[in-house]
């Protein structure tokens, strides 16, 4: 999956919303007996009965201040809370400049109510209720702070969200909430209001936007690393929860920690909804971390007579980075110098430098040098470069999958003919399957391959056996409405091109079944998609591939962390001489993606087999 920074921070630079601020009155008449109150403004829906309307003398006490980014502003909670669970006392005042106000001040706010959509409403994002171009009244300072309201295993329903409303395209706005059932409606219910944590268990490492994330259900799906497993799409894991910090770094660092660590004592702060995460504690005060002891995985090296098969997402490698040696150590010493490695996003050898550039044999001999230095093999590699800017990625980069293989333990077989746009092809030759170009590119004219990255395959000989072995990188999943949108469920628009690209591989694999039944075939890579997919399915029809990850226990499948579930991305899948002939074992090597200094955002696979 390409790396999701760059999208991120232009987002970042974009205003929250078209507005300025007034400027803070220190005196003011008192607000009048029937002003509204922030909970009349939240409603009992997603959005508000008063969106678009103006609303004069809001009361209530600052809880948070935000004085960064795009989205600067404070917000305040209601002291008179009516009896309805599902109206939010607590509002976002959007100021876009620096507030001049402090947490514990008595305010009252007059502006417009708003429904903000973090990152537009093309995302499918829910909204944000807001009172913007406000007009800011001081009352006092120092007050006490609203209690915060407790967000533990008891409060967050089992169940994650209702189904939305045909009528409404499937959103879930126009419904009542309905906080006892549902963890989004709960989450909604508590908009912008003071809401704390007690010790939590981190269950995606600090990333660099410095974030976390936390589960308050510790006996929901948890591994035994201390991450949360998402295996389907009905369980997605309700109680997760983002951290982000309203305390300046210079005051107190935001908290580094890993997946398995614990966020010891009460982080309380305003409850926010935001593009990257949905709703998220900003902590006004933030817990310690209780370091859980997580360590990097090592697999078991293979035996004589096995072959050792893995798949490497090394996050748009080009030589100007400094992550080489680390790669090469994981590799050697993590992987065990496996026999045959597909690495997924190479780039090219200025990366993304966008000048026509599309070798990248300086990227490759940088990192099989680098393997050597840390005391691996002399890795050899086969690869094929890609039609400029043709494959999708970072612009620029040309990303590409390639194999590494050991000379010493396994052999390629080249045969001519392979290029970027030409289709590799099966034959038989004395009762055997044959590719008629190693390496070739797998159907690379099929629109399923548009802007994307095309199947490399490659035949290969360990002791005189032949294996062909297809490297892919799918379609990633930019695009898809996110867990928490308010379409429930939410639109997966990046399966389209996934399930052509699946169906591509499967008709390629069953090619060269059909012409050898009993063929080894490998087939690997980031399929950006989970082991119960339909890509998956599509991969695996009439028996032509299964995928090892199913190999393990469910609450080992995973490569990925995301928002606080540990997810499959990376898979490899076997053809039925391999699954059910010989004895094979597949591992998911943890060692990136559960760690907050990790070299690539995905954790390695390897599958052992004797062919």
């Amino acid at each position: 999956m390409p790396s999701k920074s760059s999208a991120r921070i232009a987002a970042l630079t974009v205003a929250a919303v078209c507005s300025t601020v007034s400027s803070v009155v220190v005196t003011a008449p008192a607000h009048a007996a029937d002003a509204v109150a922030v909970h009349d403004i939240q409603g009992s829906t997603r959005t508000s009965p008063l969106a678009g309307q103006q609303v004069t003398d809001v009361a209530g006490i600052v809880t948070g201040v935000r004085t960064y980014g795009s989205s600067r502003g404070f917000w305040i909670q209601g002291l008179t809370p009516d009896a309805d669970p599902a109206t939010s006392e607590g509002v976002f005042v959007f100021t876009s400049s620096t507030p001049k106000v402090a947490v514990g001040d008595s305010v009252t706010v007059s502006g417009t109510v708003t429904e903000f959509v973090p990152g537009g409403a093309s995302t499918g994002n829910q909204s944000v209720t807001e009172i913007t171009r406000p007009t800011v009244t001081v009352l006092s300072s120092g007050n006490a702070l609203p209690a915060a309201t407790v967000v533990n295993s008891r409060s967050v329903p089992a169940a994650y969200a209702p189904e939305g409303d045909p009528a409404a395209g499937g959103s879930v706005n126009g419904l009542t909430l309905r906080p006892k059932k549902y963890a989004l409606d709960f989450y909604e219910s508590l908009e912008g209001m003071n809401v704390a944590i007690g010790s939590s268990r981190v269950v995606t490492a600090t990333d660099p936007f410095s974030e976390l994330w936390v589960t308050v259900k510790p006996h929901e799906n948890p591994n035994r690393r201390g991450g949360t497993v998402y295996g389907s799409y009905s369980a997605q894991n309700t109680g997760r929860l983002q951290i982000q910090s309203l305390i300046p770094t210079a005051t107190q660092p935001f908290p580094t920690a890993n997946v398995g660590d614990t966020l010891k004592g009460t982080t309380e702060g305003p409850l926010d909804y935001n593009q990257f995460g949905g709703y998220t504690l900003t902590a006004r005060t933030i817990g310690t971390v209780e370091a859980g002891g997580l360590e990097r995985e090592t697999t078991r090296r293979q035996s004589r007579t096995e072959l050792a098969v893995a798949t490497y997402n090394v996050e748009n490698l080009d030589p100007g980075d400094s992550t080489f040696a680390d790669h090469a150590a994981a590799i050697v010493d993590h992987l065990q110098s496996p026999d045959i490695v597909s690495l997924e996003e190479i780039q090219d050898n200025n990366g993304a430098t966008n000048d026509g550039t599309v070798a990248a044999d300086l990227t490759l001999k940088k990192l099989t040098d680098a393997i050597v230095a840390a005391g691996g093999p002399a890795y050899a590699w086969r690869s094929i470069d890609p039609v400029d800017l043709a494959d999708g990625g970072e612009p620029g980069g040309n990303i590409r999958q390639a194999f590494l293989y050991n000379p010493a333990r396994v052999s390629f077989v080249d045969r001519a003919g392979g290029d970027a746009t030409t289709a590799v092809g099966v034959t038989k030759v004395r009762g055997k399957a044959q590719l008629t170009a190693s390496p070739g590119r797998v159907d690379p004219a099929n629109a399923a391959w548009t802007n994307s990255r095309k199947p490399l395959a490659g035949e290969f000989s360990f002791r005189g056996k032949p294996v062909f072995v297809i490297a892919n990188h799918f379609a990633s999943k930019g695009g898809d409405q996110s867990l928490h949108a308010q379409f429930q469920p939410p639109v997966r628009s990046s399966e389209t091109q996934r399930h052509l690209q699946a169906t591509a591989v499967n008709a390629f694999v069953k090619d060269i079944l059909a012409k050898q039944r009993n063929a080894d075939v490998v087939t690997l890579g980031d399929i950006n998609d989970f082991e119960f997919s339909t890509t998956t399915k599509l991969l695996e029809a009439d028996g032509a591939l299964w995928s090892a990850v199913k190999s393990l226990p469910r609450s080992e499948r995973y490569s990925y962390d995301y928002q606080g579930n540990s997810q499959v991305l990376d898979q490899i899948l076997i053809s039925p001489s391999i699954r059910k002939d010989r004895d094979f074992t597949f591992d998911s090597v943890h060692i990136n993606a559960e760690f907050a200094d990790q070299i690539s955002d995905h954790d390695p696979q390897v599958l052992r087999f004797r062919p």
